[in-house]
């Protein structure tokens, strides 16, 4: 599921942008976003945005994982964006 980067402010929400097509682990959703970010973020006013991170726990995760970086942390707050992660469950039975 891509990461979905949208405007949250009063009636003008809509989407601003997305990451990670396809994507369900959050790691590497995370670095994407993380990218997308670095990026993108001069180009964006200062507002009210949500970044939805939907993800699904890995199968066999025993810790670890994702990063949320010190200068992601930094952009996300200088541009008034929030994350919100989706945990969506997860069918084994496909998995090998």
């Amino acid at each position: 599921m891509p990461v979905h980067i949208y405007n949250d402010e009063g009636d003008d929400i809509g989407t601003i942008g997305e990451c990670s097509p396809a994507e369900w682990e959050l790691p590497t959703q995370i670095g994407e976003l993380e990218e997308w970010l670095k990026t993108n973020h001069k180009v964006i006013p200062k507002g009210k945005y949500v970044a939805d991170i939907g993800f699904k726990v890995r199968k066999n995760a025993r810790g670890g994982g994702a990063v949320i970086s010190a200068e992601m942390i930094r952009i996300l707050d200088d541009l008034g964006m929030e994350v919100y992660l989706s945990e969506y469950g997860y069918d084994f039975s496909d998995v090998e």
